[in-house]
């Protein structure tokens, strides 16, 4: 951590400000859209700022757990584009990229956001599984809940392909829309000495404390927590944290349901 950019910012926060103008629990413009990827059952590119998120939604045809016969899946990945940040490689997923998938996995998962019991073509033999690929086009902060916002909107966008004869008709979409119980919004919260704030840029990222991300549905539950960085949070930290998740969520779902 750069310790004196650490302390600067500190001392920027405690006068209530950062430094591109906004209030520590201020978001920049956001902007969702819907339809972005033709190939895709559903899809929708989110931007906050200029960090830009392409999310797409693929349905395939499996065989189901055999603990869950008559239920289908989910599957969340997550690609770091290089074109996104020059810090971001070409190859397999490294441990940002797959924590990133994990935590949108989870707050759509505990949640319960799609109905999984209808995803079920023929008990034991035959279900869906619905596969989420997040991929980002530019990382100016805030990967978090970009891509959490994106994923929710493609899964709302996303209608069942033509399916005859046990073959997908990719390309025929049909009217049926994926089922969906609950539409949660993660919104990510950092600690950066004793001030709280959302939507970091980069270089509020690098020097953050720690932070917490809260997936809450859409009558308020509190669905998930997933904690990062490397200082502990308190109790207090924590309930504050989320008491601040619980009123920036109206935020985002208004752009999300507007």
């Amino acid at each position: 951590m750069n310790k004196e950019l650490h302390a600067h910012m500190i001392k920027f926060l405690e006068r209530g400000s950062r430094y591109d103008g906004r209030k520590p629990l201020e978001y920049r413009d956001i902007l969702v859209e819907y339809g972005i990827v033709k190939n895709a059952e559903g899809s929708a590119r989110v931007k906050i700022g200029e960090t830009e998120v392409i999310t797409g939604v693929k349905l395939v045809v499996d065989k189901p757990y055999p603990d869950t016969p008559e239920q289908g899946s989910l599957m969340v990945g997550a690609e770091f584009l290089p074109i996104a940040n020059p810090d971001f490689e070409v190859g397999p997923p490294g441990i940002a990229a797959v924590e990133l998938a994990r935590v949108v996995d989870r707050g759509i998962r505990e949640s319960k956001a799609i109905d999984v019991k209808k995803l079920c073509i023929t008990a034991q033999e035959k279900v869906w599984t619905v596969i989420v690929d997040i991929c980002t086009v530019n990382d100016a902060g805030n990967l978090f809940d970009v891509s959490a916002l994106s994923a929710i909107a493609a899964l709302q966008s996303t209608k069942f392909p033509e399916y005859a004869d046990g073959k997908i008709q990719y390309g025929k979409l049909t009217d049926t829309p994926l089922p969906l119980a609950d539409v949660p919004i993660e919104v990510t919260v950092f600690k950066i000495g004793k001030s709280y704030i959302v939507d970091p840029t980069p270089d509020e990222e690098k020097v953050y404390d720690a932070r917490l991300t809260v997936a809450i549905s859409r009558d308020g539950r509190l669905c998930a927590l997933q904690k990062g960085g490397d200082v502990a949070l308190s109790e207090d930290d924590i309930f504050a944290m989320i008491d601040i998740a619980a009123e920036k969520q109206h935020e985002l779902r208004e752009k999300l349901e507007g």
